[in-house]
């Protein structure tokens, strides 16, 4: 295990207490990607204060974090894509198809930031998951 564990627990922390969350799948998903969101915007707030990062490695943080963000996003993307006579009864194809463009958009931009170091790109990413989250949480009628 590395230094970093502080931050591999944080984003990791959904699957360990997944138990204290409600059964409520939305909710479930809209809490999973604020984790996420909290976790790039941390990084992102710090990623120039070297006094915080001493004895971490920063760009392995970041590395985790965003596959961490990978993991929620591929989840979205294969309920997305599942065969359309199980799925059209749970989603709407124009749904099906924004879920898709939204994840493969994610995938494009957390390369970008991977390769780039442009941790100014982890805004459109967040702010993805913050307003996903946001509109899970509406509560509709069944």
């Amino acid at each position: 295990m590395s230094n970093n564990k502080p931050y591999a627990d944080a984003a990791g922390a959904y699957s360990k207490n997944a138990h204290s969350l409600p059964n409520d799948q939305r909710e479930i998903e809209a809490r999973v990607l604020v984790k996420s969101a909290n976790a790039l915007e941390d990084i992102k707030a710090h990623w120039a204060d070297d006094e915080k990062w001493k004895g971490l490695d920063k760009e392995e943080i970041l590395s985790d974090c965003l596959l961490y963000n990978r993991n929620i996003w591929l989840l979205f993307y294969d309920a997305a894509v599942e065969k359309p006579e199980e799925a059209l009864e749970k989603r709407p194809q124009a749904l099906r198809n924004n879920i898709i463009n939204l994840a493969n958009f994610i995938f494009k931009r957390e390369m970008e930031v991977i390769s780039s170091k442009d941790i100014d790109k982890l805004d459109s990413i967040i702010n993805i998951n913050r307003e996903i989250s946001a509109g899970l949480l509406v509560k509709h009628p069944r």
